[in-house]
């Protein structure tokens, strides 16, 4: 009861503190966790504890397989070298470089110094996509911060599991069960994910009922996660690639109503596990600092060390790669870099893998060094998604990368105008076949017509139910035309996937109007 109690809670101080940060255009996770830790210093506050089953099981798959599905592919085509890179080499280089200064600063043994690395090494997709959501970066820019935060894991998942077992265990290091377990987590994951989503293709394209088609993409992520974890591979890369392939086929698979409902579902789950889980962040700190042992009180250098350093090695591994973010190469740029690296955020997976550290060594030893562990790696986040979730939309604007709103409103206005003739040019050869009666292809017409002239529709006489039901029907037929254009456009490179997405809305709630009528 205690329980339920706690996150109705949560859920009201989410949605009023999301309400402030709209008003104040001031991203919400930042204000969620500076609104936990606020709560948690209130005098009579209960002492947080979260279990990481619970964050993996319960919060990531859903968040995770949202965020995947919202990644162009045909973006991350073009970034695949770089998001490749960055996800074994500087995940490496992370977990090498927060480990040695941990041992240098911090009262950690080196092989728990190394445990902590691993678990800061990557960026956390949760909070990479939360605080990216609304900014206006070119497309490429937007992919590689995500899918390097999406395709990290198997990388950083190794490493852990590699860290731990030195530390708790004494085990010796073996680089070949390393690349061996890393085939297993990145290669058996990625199976699982696209085994999980050919069968839900299957599915679906048989399914016309809303309600299922509800329940089935609710069911998704969480089918590849338990399985994949079933087959001790990588959980978050199967909910991941599913997300992925589902996302790319989703206009082939459901019609503009199921899309639309499914838009909405999704965004009350993401909204409220969002909220929850870095208000649960914010909470967690002043518990864990309470429950130091004496002598830890340089934890907030420290932590601000570690910080510092895995935003200076980002820097340095982004400035090369940026060159290839440019349409026509180039030079490396500092924008662009300085960009990336602010973007590249910690949150709720770092947690989840500190909490989940064993209490004992193999002898029953319990380990000293774990609660300064997740009192860094909670501090680390919080300093990601405070500092940086706070700053990174002043320093885009700053930066000169941010796509600017009449840029934006051209491309989607040129891609109506584009649907618009498309439609136009459907009915004349309609027209030429005489198939369907003139005043209903003239009514039609009129409606495109009326679109390119940027104005409203005026309105038409029915007809009779006769032909209102050929012009609905014709109606339907042209949104067809319109969808094929709108995706041939996208593949064509000549609109971003964030026009796409707001035309393909807009022809969804057109054609599901039709169908309420």
């Amino acid at each position: 009861m205690h329980a339920v109690g706690m996150v109705l809670f949560l859920v009201v101080l989410a949605t009023s503190v999301a309400t402030g940060a709209r008003r104040w255009r001031i991203p919400a996770p930042s204000l969620l966790v500076l609104a936990g830790i606020a709560v948690a210093m209130v005098p009579g506050a209960p002492a947080m504890h979260i279990a990481p089953e619970t964050i993996g099981l319960v919060v990531l798959p859903p968040l995770l397989y949202a965020s995947a599905e919202e990644l162009s592919l045909r973006d991350l085509r073009a970034v695949w070298r770089p998001v490749t890179v960055l996800a074994l080499g500087l995940v490496l280089a992370s977990a090498a470089a927060v480990g040695a200064l941990a041992a240098l600063l911090t009262p950690l043994p080196l092989p728990l110094a190394f445990v902590l690395g691993a678990v800061l090494a990557s960026t956390d997709p949760v909070a990479v996509s939360a605080l990216g959501r609304r900014l206006a970066l070119p497309g490429r820019v937007q992919v590689l911060v995500q899918a390097e935060s999406l395709f990290n894991d198997a990388t950083s998942l190794v490493l852990f599991r590699v860290a731990v077992t030195v530390a708790v265990a004494s085990s010796a290091f073996s680089w070949q069960g390393a690349v061996g377990e890393f085939a297993l987590l990145a290669g058996g994951g990625s199976a699982v994910g696209a085994a999980v989503a050919g069968a839900v293709h299957l599915i679906r394209r048989r399914t016309a009922d809303p309600v299922l088609e509800t329940v089935i993409a609710l069911v998704t992520p969480y089918a590849a996660y338990v399985l994949a974890e079933s087959a001790h591979t990588s959980g978050v890369t199967a909910v991941v690639v599913a997300g992925v392939l589902l996302g790319r086929a989703g206009h082939r698979l459901s019609d503009a109503r199921i899309r639309l409902q499914l838009h909405a579902v999704y965004a009350v789950v993401v909204f409220l596990l969002e909220s929850v889980v870095f208000s649960l962040v914010g909470l967690e700190l002043p518990t864990m600092v309470r429950e130091l042992p004496t002598g830890s009180g340089w934890w907030p250098v420290q932590a601000l060390a570690v910080a510092a350093a895995l935003v200076g090695l980002r820097v340095l591994w982004m400035l090369p790669l940026s060159a290839a973010l440019r349409p026509s190469g180039g030079r490396p740029s500092w924008r662009i870099a300085t960009v990336i690296t602010w973007a590249g955020t910690r949150g709720v997976m770092p947690l989840a893998a500190a909490l989940s550290i064993p209490l004992a060594d193999a002898h029953g030893t319990p380990l000293p060094g774990r609660p300064l562990i997740l009192v860094l790696t909670t501090a680390v986040v919080v300093f990601t998604l405070v500092v940086q979730g706070l700053s990174l939309a002043p320093l885009v604007n700053r930066s000169g990368l941010a796509l600017e709103p009449e840029h934006t409103a051209r491309e989607e206005q040129q891609a109506r105008e584009r649907l618009a003739r498309a439609g136009l040019e459907h009915l004349d050869a309609l027209a030429e076949l005489e198939a369907t009666p003139e005043h209903v292809l003239d009514r039609v017409r009129r409606g495109l017509q009326a679109r390119l002239r940027h104005a409203e529709d005026a309105e038409e006489s029915d007809g009779g139910a006769p032909a209102l039901a050929v012009y609905r029907e014709l109606r339907r037929e042209v949104i067809d035309v319109q969808n094929t254009e709108l995706h041939r456009l996208y593949d064509d490179h000549r609109i971003s996937d964030t026009t796409r997405r707001q035309l393909q809305r807009d022809l969804d709630l057109e054609a599901a109007a039709l169908s309420a009528s």
